[in-house]
């Protein structure tokens, strides 16, 4: 079982460790939720606190721009041989710092300022780097937000041809934050092949679903794909992106020197350690018991009345319209919270409250999964999440659905 060796820390600063300690607990005794989070294993834990953290590597494999770089090549050079084994890409760079720089990186590479981004709408699921007006990508770019079917809440692949043909945006990104559904990136790159425009996907949250096979691959239908490496591919916080050969050389130097200077080569050797954890046979059992247990939460949230966003999931995660029983986003996400169940306030399609009190939450099954849970589990979480809404104003209730909560999780230890 995984642990954290923290032996230094507590002899040097035992205030720190402390609060290392208690955040350790809380992850083992609360219900993870958050579809963007997971945890790592002990290999990938002990690669973030390695030595390459000491060296300042500028520049790529075989020309950096300082002396010593020869193992940290090889370290960097592993990571990238995975991560194309992985989703069968010509070319890798694992350098980007986070995912939204990894976005800036790959329009930079492919766009001049004011061109036009078709991405989807925030309030739909789409992401702040997808062309919104308050972030880098709709001040440098042009940001033309497309929109879910009013009553499917599903893309409409009809109506983005149509828009693209009026805007005639440089670049549409399919990939999400919120949609619980699959994505057909072949009618992406058919779309952006009739108006012309470079085909993007941001794969950041189902990029585990896709090496496990139980999505589609966005290649090699996709000119450039960008990907954070905490999610579901459950590695270190960071990023990746992948591009067909012609490109490469453009993103490669968008990333460097474009938008960073020297990366970090320790979290690069953590990618190169979780992506040989999805290399294995086990992953993909992985994979699919995440969307396994989404489905038969969905389905029992369903059972107990709750309105879901497309009405159902095909991933990790699902969208709940808790408005729809009177319960605001915001005091859902804060009565759960009180229990030890974490979820994040979100925004549902077409909703007409404010993203600081939205209408919905979004809840995930990619850590519950890392933890061994399965779908009796999800299924049980369900109802934990059903009756805490139904009595979030009852203080006894909450607190006797809160040692619910911890005896489950006493069951499923993933850091001792």
């Amino acid at each position: 079982m995984p642990s954290m060796h923290l032996d230094k820390v507590k002899e040097f600063d035992s205030e720190l460790h402390g609060m290392l300690l208690r955040e350790q607990q809380r992850q083992m005794d609360g219900i993870e939720l958050i579809p963007s989070e997971n945890i790592v294993s002990d290999a990938v834990l002990e690669a973030m606190g390695s030595v390459p953290t000491n060296k300042y590597s500028e520049g790529y494999p075989g020309k950096r721009y300082y002396g010593g770089n020869e193992v940290i090549d090889e370290i960097e050079n592993l990571a990238i041989n995975r991560l194309k084994k992985l989703f069968d890409c010509e070319h890798a760079n694992v350098q980007p710092l986070s995912g939204s720089p990894a976005n800036m990186a790959a329009y930079s590479a492919l766009l001049k300022p004011n061109d036009t981004i078709m991405g989807l709408r925030l309030d739909m699921g789409g992401h702040l780097t997808h062309g919104y007006k308050i972030n880098f990508s709709g001040q440098f770019f042009k940001g033309e937000p497309y929109v879910l079917d009013k009553k499917t809440e599903l893309l409409d692949y009809d109506e983005i041809l149509k828009q693209a043909k009026t805007v005639k945006p440089g670049v549409i990104v399919s990939g999400y934050s919120a949609y619980p559904r699959k994505i057909d990136f072949k009618h992406f790159k058919e779309i952006c092949e009739e108006v012309d425009a470079y085909s993007m996907a941001d794969i950041a949250h189902i990029a585990g679903l896709i090496v496990g096979k139980q999505h589609d691959n966005p290649f090699p239908h996709t000119d450039v794909v960008t990907t954070t490496t905490h999610k579901t591919l459950r590695g270190p916080r960071g990023a990746a992106i992948m591009c067909k050969e012609e490109f490469a050389q453009a993103i490669d130097k968008a990333v460097f020197p474009g938008m960073q200077g020297g990366p970090h080569e320790h979290i690069v050797a953590a990618k190169a350690v979780a992506f040989k954890e999805c290399l294995m046979p086990e992953f993909e059992e992985y994979a699919k018991q995440i969307v396994l247990n989404a489905k038969a939460m969905a389905s029992e949230l369903m059972e107990k009345g709750w309105r879901l966003v497309s009405n159902g999931t095909d991933n990790h995660l699902m969208l709940v319209d808790v408005w729809s029983e009177n319960i605001t986003g915001k005091d859902a996400e804060l009565a759960l919270e009180q229990v030890g169940i974490y979820c994040n306030k979100n925004t549902i399609p077409w909703d007409e409250r404010s993203p600081f009190n939205p209408s919905g939450i979004r809840i995930g099954t990619p850590v519950l999964t890392t933890r061994g849970m399965k779908e009796s589990e999800s299924k049980l979480i369900a109802e934990l999440i059903d009756k805490t809404l139904k009595n979030k104003d009852n203080v006894s209730a909450k607190k006797r659905i809160k040692q619910e909560v911890k005896e489950l999780c006493q069951k499923f230890v993933f850091y001792d």
